[in-house]
């Protein structure tokens, strides 16, 4: 199944838009997509293997549409005591208000109007979160993302997708049939998992970005992640997974 991207369609949550009951309602199914279909389970996961309780540790979260995962981070890392100061990048001005209107618990983000190809910081971020936004790029901009992603981090990156597949595209239109038949979710939903890319292709782009040392797997359902811990990168060759990189099992 050969990757379906033009640049001239994209998704309608991607259009210039002011804040809308539809967009607020297709954000709002994105954060339950998240929740119910493996999204977030991911970040937690990541998040119990490289942050330790009573530590505070910087963040940057590129791509953050309606802001679930600084916001799920966070839920994460209080009980811990663990500290995060976090920076949400998006280029929607809409999506950004919506999820500030969203965040008035969580004085620990700081929302930013920004292009995540060229954000940049005057310092570097412990963790470098990109989730759910790789497939909204032409293959060379999703390169320079994740070149992005690797040099804002001194640390942690984690980059999160869905996997291209039959199986992806069958399940997204089912889900967008029977669970969130909003239009805007449902065709943005579905092109999605045309845009996505797939597991071979992933890989690809993190070799072509020179992340040296990366480790790939899937998820499920129909996810996929790529990883650093740049701890353990000193004379690894690109692309071979240090043992003591956290096992995608």
């Amino acid at each position: 199944m050969k990757r379906a991207f033009d640049p001239d369609e994209p998704e309608l949550m991607d259009r210039p838009q002011p804040v809308t009951p539809e967009l607020e309602k297709d954000l709002a199914n994105l954060i339950s997509l998240n929740r119910n279909f493996g999204g977030h389970r991911i970040i937690r996961r990541f998040l119990a293997q490289w942050l330790n309780p009573g530590r505070c540790y910087r963040v940057l979260d590129l791509c953050t549409g309606a802001g679930d995962i600084p916001r799920l981070m966070l839920d994460w890392a209080r009980p811990r005591e663990t500290v995060l100061r976090i920076d949400a990048v998006d280029a929607n001005p809409s999506t950004l208000e919506i999820a500030r209107s969203h965040s008035a618990a969580y004085p620990e983000i700081d929302y930013i109007r920004g292009d995540a190809l060229k954000y940049d910081s005057s310092a570097s971020y412990d963790l470098v979160v990109c989730s759910l936004a790789l497939h909204h790029f032409g293959e060379d901009d999703a390169i320079a993302l994740l070149r992005r992603c690797r040099q804002l981090s001194h640390r942690y990156v984690l980059v999160t997708d869905l996997e291209r597949s039959s199986l992806t595209s069958l399940s997204v239109w089912l889900v967008t049939a029977l669970l969130y038949p909003e239009p805007m979710t449902r065709f943005d939903g579905r092109l999605s998992a045309r845009r996505a890319f797939s597991y071979r292709e992933m890989r690809a782009l993190a070799e072509a970005a020179d992340w040296p040392a990366f480790a790939h797997a899937r998820f499920l359902p129909c996810r996929q992640a790529l990883w650093l811990d740049t701890r353990d990168l000193a004379e690894v060759p690109v692309g071979i997974v240090p043992e003591s990189m956290p096992s995608p099992a």
